[in-house]
């Protein structure tokens, strides 16, 4: 089956994270696919750009300003899809920021902030989208990350924030197993994307750089293909990478040594807090 030529016209779609990453190519790729697309994010300028882009090869799309951890804005951003749409089918969670920094030195307003991002944000599109997901037996989307399955050293509430997300989202598909809704938990690799750019240091300053090689890592449009595929599939988690499945997999049988194995990888970051 050839995923890419499967197509979602007459779906509905809602990105937030859209602006840039992977919510800005997942939004291109279900455009491509023939979906109506809902952006959000709270870079306005940069989403209508999208839009405008996306409107000059005939897709049905919008930009909604949305702070995700403003609970009034979640709402507006599903009632402006339905206002322009009249419908929802999927929704995916993908707006989130990430941090650096050993939690002894950590602020805890850092920890907070991902809370209200990662998992909060997450929590409350779900909450005003889900009767018409439930209505369109649609999909929910949460991009989430191997530390949501595993700790990761100097990403205490990033690894906090993806374990909530989780644990939301398994509770959600159990809760609606016999009503048609399909729940997705995606879990990149290393992404190239700004995310690294902007993941709040231990005082919450933006880090500026990136610690890893960008061009080892997968594209944004790879992700937004395999997300696109996930959904097909009604998959219920997509693990992106090798190195992350054998992680996984490895965590149940020799604990103690993926954490030295994580350790290890962290530290040899360029400025790793662990030096």
């Amino acid at each position: 089956m050839l995923f890419r030529n499967y197509r979602f016209d007459n779906k509905v779609v809602i990105i937030t994270g859209a602006s840039s990453g992977i919510g800005k190519a997942c939004g291109y790729e279900f455009a491509k696919r023939g979906a109506s697309v809902v952006l959000a994010s709270r870079n306005i300028d940069e989403l209508n750009s999208i839009v405008l882009d996306l409107k000059s090869y005939g897709t049905n799309a919008i930009a909604v300003k949305v702070d995700v951890t403003n609970i009034d804005d979640c709402k507006n951003l599903i009632d402006e899809a339905i206002k322009a749409f009249g419908r929802i089918d999927i929704l995916i969670n993908n707006a989130g920021v990430s941090m650096r920094a050993l939690f002894k030195d950590v602020d805890l307003k850092v920890i907070r902030r991902l809370m209200e991002v990662n998992f909060f944000g997450a929590l409350y599109c779900t909450k005003f989208a889900m009767p018409y997901i439930l209505k369109s037996k649609g999909s929910i989307v949460g991009v989430s990350s191997i530390a949501g399955f595993h700790g990761l050293p100097g990403r205490s509430g990033y690894s906090a924030s993806k374990f909530a997300l989780q644990g939301f989202l398994e509770t959600i598909r159990i809760e609606n197993l016999k009503k048609g809704v399909h729940v997705m938990i995606a879990a990149p690799g290393f992404t190239a994307t700004n995310v690294r750019l902007s993941a709040l240091t231990a005082t919450g300053e933006p880090q500026g750089i990136s610690p890893r090689d960008e061009k080892k890592m997968m594209t944004p449009e790879k992700v937004a293909k395999k997300i696109a595929n996930g959904i097909i599939l009604k998959r219920r988690n997509i693990i992106m990478t090798f190195e992350g499945k054998l992680s996984i997999l490895a965590q149940r049988f020799i604990p103690k040594t993926i954490d030295r194995i994580l350790y290890g990888f962290m530290a040899r970051e360029p400025n790793s807090p662990f030096k």
